[in-house]
C-alpha cells in the first residue's frame, strides 16, 4: 500500500491458478499472518478493534466485507465489524484503513493506493 510517498508491502504465500480464482466465488480463504502484519501495511497511523482478526480472502462479517485483509470488532464476535485493512473494502474503502467504535490507535478512514503483485 502506499501512503502519501511511503510503501509498505507484505507477503501471503498462497498457491493458486489466479488471485481471480481466489476471490472470485466469494468464499472465504483464511490466512495466518496475523493482525501486527497486515497494521504495517498503514504504518504507525493502522487501528483496528482488538478482536474479531478474520483475516484472509474474502472476510467477512455482517455488514463489512474485504476482499483481501483483516476484519476488527469490539465485541468477540465478527458479526458487527467497525475496522478492517485491506483492499477491496466496504465502507467506500478501496483500499487502506477503516477503524470506528474503539480501534486500538483511535478511529481512522486512511485511503491508500493498493498494489497486488501475483507471482
Amino acid at each position: 500500500m502506499k501512503i502519501g510517498h511511503q510503501k509498505k508491502f507484505i507477503v501471503i504465500n498462497r498457491h493458486a491458478n489466479s488471485l481471480y480464482s481466489l476471490i472470485a466465488d466469494g468464499q472465504y480463504r483464511a490466512t495466518s499472518l496475523g493482525r501486527n502484519t497486515w497494521k504495517t501495511l498503514i504504518g504507525s497511523l493502522a487501528s483496528l478493534q482488538r478482536n474479531c482478526n478474520k483475516e484472509g480472502f474474502n472476510a467477512a462479517g455482517t455488514y463489512i466485507r474485504v476482499r483481501i485483509g483483516i476484519l476488527g470488532n469490539n465485541e468477540n464476535d465478527c458479526v458487527t465489524c467497525d475496522s478492517i485493512i485491506g483492499f477491496g473494502g466496504s465502507w467506500a474503502v478501496t483500499s487502506g484503513n477503516v477503524a470506528k467504535h474503539g480501534g486500538d490507535n483511535g478511529d481512522k478512514h486512511i485511503k491508500a493506493m493498493g498494489y497486488i503483485l501475483v507471482q
